[in-house]
């Protein structure tokens, strides 16, 4: 398993560990011009637990592979957090903010995939 494919994995286990739902992994390799190779959005069921997973993230992927993201935005109202970790970008929503912005459905020759919830 290579790199990139391993922090996709531990970004949806970090995920997944804070109850995160409608995970999504979006493989972006064959769009020309993509800013990175994968982009997993999840959501949150309100403020609180969009930072609870962006935390959760965070730790995991640092604890597992020694990596941190090179930016994270929207922590202060935490509607949508984003983390850049290079070849995956991780988008937390709040419902309301992921229905609006329906990220995952910007390029359509991309491969998505849904992740089974953990209750």
């Amino acid at each position: 398993m290579n790199q990139t494919n391993l922090l996709v994995e531990t970004i949806v286990k970090g995920l997944q560990e804070k109850k995160g739902h409608d995970i999504v992994t979006v493989d972006l390799r064959k769009i020309p011009g993509a800013i990175c190779q994968y982009m997993i959005v999840c959501e949150g069921k309100n403020p609180r637990q969009v930072s609870s997973l962006s935390d959760s993230v965070w730790e995991t992927v640092n604890k597992n592979l020694k990596e941190n993201p090179s930016s994270v935005h929207g922590l202060c109202n935490a509607q949508w957090v984003g983390m850049d970790y290079g070849t995956v970008i991780v988008h937390i929503f709040l419902p309301e903010t992921r229905y609006f912005y329906r990220l995952e459905n910007l390029w359509e020759d991309s491969t998505i995939m849904k992740i089974p919830d953990i209750d």
